[in-house]
């Protein structure tokens, strides 16, 4: 049966664990030293790592042959843990088990000594959906646990667990990936499964999983399907992505004003099976990375998406001030949101792609300062700009008014 990379290739021990040494470091130091917490909460976007570092945890505290703080992976705790035979190392996910009746008998459960391993270990994944009531009962076996258990709580929202609850653990935040460890990690997968994976498609898939190295192996399982070849072509087509030639040539569009061939681009992209709000994602994208550039052009450098040669940044760099690209962005980020509520995308993205060509047309504050650096910057090149002027208002005694006059004079009393 066909296991899904991002399953088959989940790291089992510290060492195998991408882009978090600052926490895999300090946690093999203290299963090395014997000085555990009996709570940890581990916080982080999406695919970064947490559940898989609380598996490899719970693994290491109960392992009979640890190896510098990793699990051996081979006695039989580490073995029971992993295929789920030993009933005293939990997973739960707070978004279905999260009242408190769930963590009442989960509380009254955890005092009793476990039965195969050293410590009883549960993982509590999303916990921040646990509801109030739920973290009260959580927070009585946290302020006075029995030294034979620990908790390792997982959260991708840590603004929603309590200050109770955060101040009895000790707290890891896990960081987003960089794109090169990611295409790095990739290229390994990639030959091991015997995938032509490409540079450029590793370093395209690492650019969109957005520092998720679990997202990143999906994607690379949606591309490779039953090809052996997998490049930035195939990746595009696959996901309907626009590409960045395109996108740049579209934006090339955009600064001149060409509202007929950017529109016809759109529709050439939109038939050819582009998904518009994918097309306004990458605008998007392009347009964070111009404006970087241009508002902080010495440290911009490690903030871009990449994606884009040096020569094609500076040329549209070059074509749009400040105060253009932050009314494009502006745009883009509403239309993009607004996408999402929309009953025809593709009418709405034509209507944001007819706004950004002709900044008279946008209403909005970030239109009228794009209108006004438009018309200094013509003006700093000597174009001068008239004002047109009002029409004469019609004098009293013209010709019209006269023959008017003349008409109702001349015309016959009504009959009495």
């Amino acid at each position: 049966m066909y296991q899904a990379l991002y399953r088959k290739w989940r790291p089992r021990t510290f060492d195998d664990v991408v882009g978090q040494s600052h926490i895999t470091d300090t946690l093999k130091q203290q299963v090395a030293g014997d000085r555990l917490s009996h709570a940890y909460l581990f916080t982080g976007t999406r695919g970064t790592g947490k559940t898989t570092c609380a598996k490899i945890l719970a693994r290491a505290v109960n392992c009979h042959n640890p190896q510098n703080g990793n699990p051996c992976n081979q006695c039989p705790a580490c073995l029971g843990i992993e295929n789920g035979s030993i009933l005293d190392v939990l997973e739960l996910d707070a978004a279905s088990n999260n009242g408190v009746d769930q963590v009442r008998a989960l509380r009254d459960e955890a005092v009793y000594t476990p039965a195969a391993v050293r410590k009883r270990v549960y993982i509590v994944d999303e916990v921040h959906m646990l509801s109030t009531p739920a973290f009260n009962a959580l927070l009585k076996i946290l302020e006075e646990p029995p030294s034979h258990l620990m908790f390792i709580l997982a959260t991708t929202e840590l603004h929603k667990v309590p200050a109770t609850i955060k101040s009895r653990c000790q707290q890891f935040s896990f960081k987003r990936i960089l794109p090169g460890q990611i295409a790095q990690r990739l290229d390994y997968v990639a030959r091991q499964e015997g995938i032509d994976l490409t540079a450029d498609g590793a370093a395209l898939l690492a650019r969109l999983a957005d520092g998720g190295l679990r997202d990143a192996l999906s994607l690379l399982d949606q591309c490779s399907g039953g090809r052996q070849r997998v490049d930035e072509r195939e990746i595009l087509d696959t996901l309907g992505l626009a590409g960045n030639l395109e996108t740049a040539g579209l934006m090339e569009q955009i600064a001149l004003h060409d509202t007929a061939a950017a529109l016809e681009t759109l529709s050439r992209l939109y038939a050819n099976g582009k998904d518009v709000g994918s097309v306004l994602s990458e605008l998007s994208s392009l347009a964070r990375d111009l404006l970087l550039r241009k508002t902080a052009p010495q440290g911009s450098a490690a903030l871009l998406t990449g994606g884009y040669d040096e020569a094609t940044m500076r040329n549209l760099g070059e074509q749009f001030s400040a105060r253009r690209l932050l009314q494009i962005l502006s745009l883009l980020q509403q239309a993009t949101a607004d996408l999402a509520r929309s009953s025809n995308r593709r009418t709405d993205a034509e209507l944001c792609l007819i706004r950004l060509c002709n900044e008279e047309l946008d209403e909005s504050l970030s239109g009228l300062s794009a209108r006004i650096a438009r018309l200094e910057e013509r003006l700093a090149q000597g174009v001068s700009v008239q004002a047109a002027a009002p029409p004469a208002p019609p004098a009293s005694g013209s010709a019209p008014a006269r023959r008017t006059s003349a008409a109702v004079k001349a015309a016959p009393p009504p009959p009495s």
